[in-house]
């Protein structure tokens, strides 16, 4: 039986020579995403596999897709086709969540930095709110005097503050996050004891560790405490005021193999293991799960435009570097890329009798660090071949660096059916030079001078 992964690979390769073959790569597109989607399929399908195994019959359970991770309206609703929600943390985000046709019962907004416009919006949607702090509690309070029906489910994002992973930046637990209540402040853990008693209308809780770089068991005990913090919260009130559990997402992504490690099942046995009360049905489950979900089924794929050498060593200038892989290009130790080779018909590309060659793979933007490999030991490049970035289907559409004016590149989802056929569809369309000028104030080219 062909493993996931080697079934993966396979449909990866198949669908790059396809790519070529349809034209959707070439001189005029010389870079463009494309997304697995049965890959992203599966993943859906593991993840509600996973928390089905370990909720007691009947719990409700919402796995809401983090939309940062791919704020793409097609992608949202594959999705909320196999049955997840959204997560949102701008009211872009939440706009795109409602164009993908998902209700408002199966969005969550998060954001430590709402707007009363923004908070007004949700609460007359429905949809979840999870207030950052004890202003924004007020400010909610305030809001919901003059609301004429009932509002969606209303609670409150803490921080447990048990420490961070090896990325500083994407660890959301450490004793100064920026996120939540700290609770482990003095007089905090007291405070939100005390809120919830004096506002029977919050309902939940919420806690997210971090992603990338967060060991499981680091999470895991970031929704011990909040669990724990629940409990001690109803005991208080005398009565189950909070009824539901946001846990997050944030489950990391092996980048150095097509193996997907760690898996969703892991993690939930993890969860059962360290936290057994969450899951004998008296609290509802939120997740937010993001990167873990769609970074396996993508790939970006860019054309060499040139071959050359520098101080003996060989460079392989392409189309793809820190607009899209941003996060790389400026922190390669902590996101590092695997770069798959392929001559210009799309085929993959071996190694002369010489084997592999170290080189740099290096993008388009004017600056010398746009590197997205370097000294890499991969079959030599010359102009006109392909470079495939893999692992990229989270964050890398989602996150483009306009440096330079570079437009984004398109987006086509993919399917490798029975024999060779190979269908794509559009997720979005190339940016063309146009978009550009418009969206650079092309309108008001005059307003300046005319001061």
């Amino acid at each position: 039986m062909t493993s996931k992964p080697v079934a993966a690979a396979v449909r990866r390769e198949r669908a790059v020579r396809a790519a070529v073959e349809q034209g959707l790569l070439g001189q005029d597109q010389p870079v463009v995403g494309l997304l697995d989607v049965a890959g992203i399929r599966a993943a859906a399908a593991e993840l509600r596999a996973a928390f089905e195994e370990i909720v007691a019959p009947g719990t409700p359970v919402l796995h809401a897709f983090a939309v940062k991770a791919a704020a793409l309206v097609p992608v949202l609703r594959l999705l909320a086709d196999e049955g997840l929600g959204c997560e949102v943390a701008s009211p872009g985000e939440l706009a795109l969540a409602r164009a993908a046709g998902v209700g408002p019962e199966r969005i969550v907004l998060d954001s430590p930095a709402k707007t009363t416009a923004e908070l007004r919006e949700a609460l007359g949607l429905g949809i979840a709110v999870n207030a950052d702090n004890p202003q924004e509690l007020d400010r909610l309070g305030e809001l919901l005097q003059p609301q004429a029906g009932p509002p969606g489910p209303l609670g409150l994002r803490v921080n447990p503050q048990v420490g961070g992973g090896s990325i500083g930046a994407l660890s959301t637990a450490t004793a100064t996050s920026k996120f939540g209540v700290a609770l482990q402040d003095e007089g905090a853990r007291e405070w939100v004891v005390r809120a919830f008693a004096e506002r029977p209308w919050l309902t939940r809780l919420h806690a997210h560790v971090g992603s990338q770089g967060c060991p499981l068991e680091l999470m895991a005990a970031g929704v011990r405490a909040t669990y724990e913090l629940a409990e001690e919260i109803n005991e208080t009130v005398g009565r189950q005021q909070i009824d539901t559990l946001d846990i997050g997402g944030g489950l990391p992504v092996n980048f150095g193999s097509d193996g997907i490690t760690p898996s969703y099942r892991e993690y939930a046995q993890l969860l059962l293991a360290t936290v057994p009360g969450l899951f004998d049905g008296r609290y509802g489950l939120v997740t937010e799960f993001g990167r873990s979900l769609l970074a396996k089924a993508g790939l970006v794929l860019a054309r060499v435009e040139y071959a050359k050498s520098a101080g003996g060593r060989p460079i392989a200038v392409t189309h793809a570097g820190a607009q899209l892989a941003t996060r790389t290009v400026f922190d390669p130790e902590s996101w590092p890329l695997r770069v798959e080779t392929y001559d210009a018909e799309g085929r993959p590309k071996t190694a002369g009798p010489d084997g592999p060659v170290a080189q740099d793979i290096a993008g388009p933007c004017c600056f010398a660090g746009d590197l997205v490999a370097q000294n890499r030991p991969l079959p030599e490049l010359a102009a006109g071949d392909l470079v495939g970035l893999l692992d990229t289907g989270a964050y890398y559409f989602s996150h483009h660096f306009a440096y330079n004016s570079l437009p984004r590149p398109g987006v086509y989802g993919f399917t490798a059916g029975g024999g060779d056929e190979v269908r794509f569809a559009t997720v979005r369309e190339p940016q063309t030079v146009e978009e550009i000028v418009t969206e650079s104030g092309a309108a008001h080219a005059t307003s300046l001078a005319e001061l």
